[in-house]
């Protein structure tokens, strides 16, 4: 099956279970979320990737589910239109997840530069152990404020390019994918793109820019 029939398909799969959440079946939010546990796993771990700073503290999987379950809230509280906006509110939702561990663990008063822990020596006696690991005393904390400030930048442009760079960069969707998602031409998707990287070269610092490599 190509890339096409497989996005086709599941669009209509994912529209007809939108269509019966707005006839009132709430136990569809669980389907949806089953329809989107790939794709949502995949988006985690790649942003948990990004934020290198969090992933000693936090697993995929747990990340996974906090995520999970703010899309899961957020679907009873939002009327999503159609797999455009369900598409854009899964990215929204780990966004914001990961974006506040960033801002948990960074900094010297974060909980990642207060975290010891301490290995088991040869006997496994951990007691007994000649060192411990003082926990990441910042680490590099201009590196988790930098993906903090990239991700908080993709949130504050414009709607249109907002929307490609949301599906190009955490959906990880190809570009004629998304025009066909979008029914735009493939040549609007390829400039609202280079306008999106244009913006956030733009409000990020220089250090920022050297951490991140958008293409």
């Amino acid at each position: 099956m190509s890339e096409k029939s497989r996005l086709g398909e599941q669009t209509m799969t994912v529209e007809r279970c939108l269509e019966m959440l707005r006839e009132g079946d709430t136990a569809v939010r669980g389907e949806l979320l089953n329809l989107t546990q790939d794709r949502l796993m995949r988006l985690t771990a790649k942003m948990k990737r990004d934020f290198r700073g969090v992933g000693r503290w936090e697993q995929t999987e747990d990340v996974f589910q906090n995520a999970s379950m703010r899309l899961y809230q957020a679907m009873s509280s939002t009327k999503i239109e159609d797999t455009r906006h369900f598409f854009r509110l899964a990215a929204l939702q780990i966004r914001r997840e990961l974006i506040d561990l960033c801002r948990h663990y960074r900094g010297p008063q974060g909980q990642g530069a207060h975290h010891a822990t301490q290995p088991r020596d040869a006997d496994g006696d951990q007691d007994r152990a000649a060192a411990f690991d003082p926990g990441d005393a910042t680490g590099n904390p201009s590196e988790l404020e930098a993906w903090s400030d990239f991700h908080e930048c993709v949130g504050q442009l414009p709607d249109r390019e907002r929307e490609v760079f949301e599906l190009l960069w955490y959906h990880e969707l190809k570009q004629e994918e998304v025009a066909e998602l979008l029914g735009v031409s493939t040549r609007s998707v390829k400039r609202l793109w280079r306008s999106a990287r244009l913006m956030l070269h733009d409000r990020l610092n220089d250090s920022t820019r050297q951490s991140i490599a958008i293409g």
